[in-house]
């Protein structure tokens, strides 16, 4: 196959027509950032309040997971973390005050079982 184009080749056939630019010297055209005259505009404090109590439901679950792999406070199994708690108050093994307050409070925690409720 021969080219009618010459010596060229493909090169000569598409040929690129550049727009020339007065006062600009070599290198690609970029645009000029745009200077924003708002400034970023912050979260809502409703986000944040979502945040917050979603943080504070996660850090009240860790706890409670770290109650249930105690073994210092009994036995897990059969018992509800508030049954487990009482139970371990009871004996006077000090159970963390901090986790009774986590399981009396109903909208911190969706689940009152221990971890491995449903799961041996």
């Amino acid at each position: 196959m021969g080219s009618s184009s010459g010596n060229g080749g493909i090169k000569s056939y598409y040929r690129q027509h550049k727009k020339k630019k007065i006062g600009i010297t070599g290198g690609i055209a970029k645009p000029s950032p745009q200077i924003r005259s708002d400034p970023p505009s912050s979260p809502s404090q409703g986000a944040d309040q979502v945040e917050e109590v979603q943080r504070k439901r996660k850090e009240a679950e860790e706890r409670l997971r770290e109650f249930d792999r105690d073994t210092r406070y009994g036995p897990v199994l059969g018992l509800t973390r508030m049954e487990r708690w009482d139970r371990a108050s009871a004996m006077g093994l000090c159970p963390p005050a901090d986790l009774e307050f986590l399981l009396l409070n109903t909208q911190l925690i969706s689940n009152s079982h221990s971890l491995w409720h449903d799961r041996v």
